[in-house]
Order: structure tokens, then C-alpha cells, then sequence
């Protein structure tokens, strides 16, 4: 057949009555509360009198596909509020035709471990 003998046997097990309660309470929670994460909604049941491990929450949430998206951390690097010149973009309609006719450069920053370092990258386009 192509499978195992314990894949060919196994039978899921069912879910008991107070998981499905309990889902339907962290459904509920997620609701109201739509930026909450396994955590917080952890505390909320904690504060209803629901005495529940963290790790279930958070596989009940992830199994309903209620879990809330992380927002990274973004780090502006620019400040174009000043009054130094500001130059025009010269080579916006110009399509390089030869090497050494339009060069890029960027610079960024790396985070090493206790600092940040620079990275100037020059690109001939």
C-alpha cells in the first residue's frame, strides 16, 4: 500500500467537551480582544478563573488560526525634514547603454553582536 502499518491503524483521538468549551471561550476572548496574543488571552482566563496552561492556549489558537501577527520593530534611518539641498534624480529615464554609464550606491546598517556597523555597496547599473 505504500504507508506504515501505525499510520494504516492510527485513529484520532476525540476531543473532550471541556476543549471545545474552552475554544469557544478563547474564540470569544480573540474577538473582543483581536491584537491579543496566546499570552494575554492566558492572563484573560486566568482573570475568569480558568486556570490554563500557556502552551494550550497557544495550540488552540494556532490550531483556529486565531493567532495575532507580530509587528516588527522598524527603525528610521532617514530624516528628510531639513533644509540642506535636496538633489534631483538624474538618471530616472536613463537606461544604461554601456558599463561604467550609471553607478548605484546604498548604504545600511548591520547589527554585529554589541553594535551596529555600515555597509557601502556600489553597483554599476
Amino acid at each position: 500500500m505504500g504507508i506504515s502499518r501505525p499510520t494504516y491503524y492510527y485513529k484520532p483521538k476525540k476531543r473532550k467537551p471541556e476543549d471545545v468549551e474552552l475554544e469557544d471561550i478563547i474564540n470569544d476572548i480573540a474577538l473582543e480582544f483581536p491584537y491579543y496574543g496566546y499570552r494575554r488571552v492566558t492572563a484573560t482566563l486566568k482573570r475568569k478563573g480558568l486556570i490554563i496552561n500557556h502552551k494550550k492556549v497557544h495550540r488552540i489558537m494556532k490550531d483556529n488560526n486565531i493567532l495575532c501577527k507580530i509587528k516588527k520593530s522598524f527603525k528610521k534611518t532617514t530624516n528628510s525634514a531639513h533644509n540642506l539641498k535636496k538633489y534631483k534624480n538624474l538618471i530616472k529615464n536613463i537606461i544604461p547603454q554601456r558599463i561604467n554609464q550609471v553607478w548605484h550606491a546604498d548604504i545600511t546598517y548591520i547589527r554585529i553582536l554589541t553594535s551596529f556597523v555600515y555597509l557601502a555597496a556600489i553597483i554599476d547599473a
